[in-house]
């Protein structure tokens, strides 16, 4: 059975992470993701982690599931090669700088009046209004502006540090790109319009960071409280960047909630445990032989008995996991109907039981660098399952093959090599 996106042609014009990830997502409900590279390619096939000739690890990991087309956009046969493609495409993705398009070509006013059905979704670092809109940016640049990297607390000889186990703000990009171009088609299905969309980094980065991000007026935060009263004299008096970071470090939010929601060392591994809610907290503590004040209070946690007492809870839940091992404190938590799970590396997870019983990490196949395993389809639907039906492609594998399903003869699609227009 064929996916929910099949018969949906994507143009992509993308590089990085951004906006492959939102074509890769397309692919993977169905849609046919022809990416558009530059005659240098997409530079993330420059990427750490070389697997072979223009390859990358970085590449192959956001971009399977498409095909790749060489073209020159400066020139009139690059240009006559995209608008041909335009025409009876349904969707262009593209993520540059607001500036970048229009030169090129490939902005919404230029492809609207070639295909006025076309839904355009546009990726930018800021947004299109405002003071930084031109401005050039990354997932590293944008964490620091939103917040991000302050919030997440961790440092390096005082300055915060970025997440880097993924590209945060660009991987949640990418799925609003494949959210919002899926609502445009449904759209369209009911109106026959086509649109633009607007999606950015800042946007999404924010968005993730929605429960410390909203602010109740009459019910500050500590951090909020500090930001309006004691912010603007450190920075008025000239004190530096740290000294202010641990200050506002200094201002967590209830961080003894935290004993019930985090990791610990047992006696020969580690364990995760995550409990949101008095009932599993509770399950928690009668599991192993703890007495909560806090829950004969009702879970007030601001009164001083309670404070005092969170203090040292966790060096007494501290000391309990390290007298048993993981499994032994797994069995016992799991019994009690306390949500909690052994601790693993990423590497291991290509062969674990759990994910690969579920089709969560599946096997493809690249024509330079062989097969490879990852992260398999996002959703299982019943009636439109999900496939991925090939890996990312090598550079401008599929030149001819796109080509001439537009309709360009052998000899039409030599000439455009010849010149230079396509590679």
């Amino acid at each position: 059975m064929p996916g929910p996106l099949e018969g949906v042609r994507v143009i992509e014009f993308t590089e990085i992470i951004a906006g492959p990830v939102g074509g890769m997502l397309l692919a993977d409900f169905g849609a046919d993701v022809i990416k558009v590279e530059p005659p240098w390619g997409d530079p993330w096939r420059g990427s750490p982690g070389p697997s072979g000739p223009n390859e990358s690890r970085g590449f192959i990991a956001v971009n399977r599931g498409k095909r790749s087309i060489r073209v020159d956009l400066t020139k009139p046969g690059g240009k006559s090669v995209v608008n041909k493609l335009v025409e009876n495409a349904d969707v262009i993705v593209l993520n540059h700088r607001p500036d970048v398009p229009a030169k090129l070509g490939i902005d919404y006013e230029t492809l609207s009046k070639v295909n006025p059905r076309i839904i355009y979704c546009e990726v930018t670092a800021y947004g299109r209004q405002g003071p930084s809109r031109d401005l050039p940016g990354y997932d590293v640049i944008v964490q620091a502006l939103s917040g991000m990297m302050t919030s997440e607390g961790h440092d390096v000889d005082g300055l915060p540090r970025a997440v880097t186990v993924s590209p945060v703000s660009d991987m949640a990009t990418g799925y609003a790109i494949m959210m919002s171009v899926s609502a445009a088609l449904y759209y369209r299905e009911r109106t026959g319009k086509g649109q633009k969309i607007e999606n950015s980094l800042l946007q999404n980065s924010l968005t993730m960071q929605v429960s410390s991000l909203t602010q109740l007026d009459d019910f500050p935060t500590p951090r909020q409280t500090w930001r309006d009263e004691d912010m603007p004299v450190l920075k008025e008096a000239g004190v530096e960047f740290s000294e202010i970071y641990a200050a506002y470090r200094d201002q967590r939010y209830n961080p003894e909630f935290m004993v019930y929601y985090k990791a610990y060392q047992t006696s020969d591994w580690v364990i995760s445990i995550g409990c949101l809610s008095n009932p599993l907290r509770q399950k928690m503590a009668d599991a192993m032989g703890v007495h909560d004040i806090r829950f004969d209070l009702g879970h007030v946690r601001e009164t001083p008995e309670a404070i005092a007492f969170a203090e040292n809870l966790i060096l007494t839940y501290t000391k309990l996991f390290s007298e048993k091992t993981t499994d032994e404190w797994l069995k016992v938590l799991t019994a009690a109907g306390v949500p909690c799970g052994p601790m693993r590396f990423i590497e291991e997870m290509v062969y674990d039981e759990q994910a690969l019983s579920n089709g969560m990490i599946v096997e493809t196949h690249h024509s330079v660098s062989g097969n490879t395993r990852g992260p398999g389809p996002l959703s299982v639907m019943s009636e439109s399952p999900l496939k991925i039906t090939r890996g990312a492609p090598a550079f401008g594998e599929h030149t001819d093959e796109i080509l001439q399903q537009a309709g360009y003869s052998t000899a039409e699609v030599e000439t455009l090599k010849s010149n230079e227009d396509v590679f």
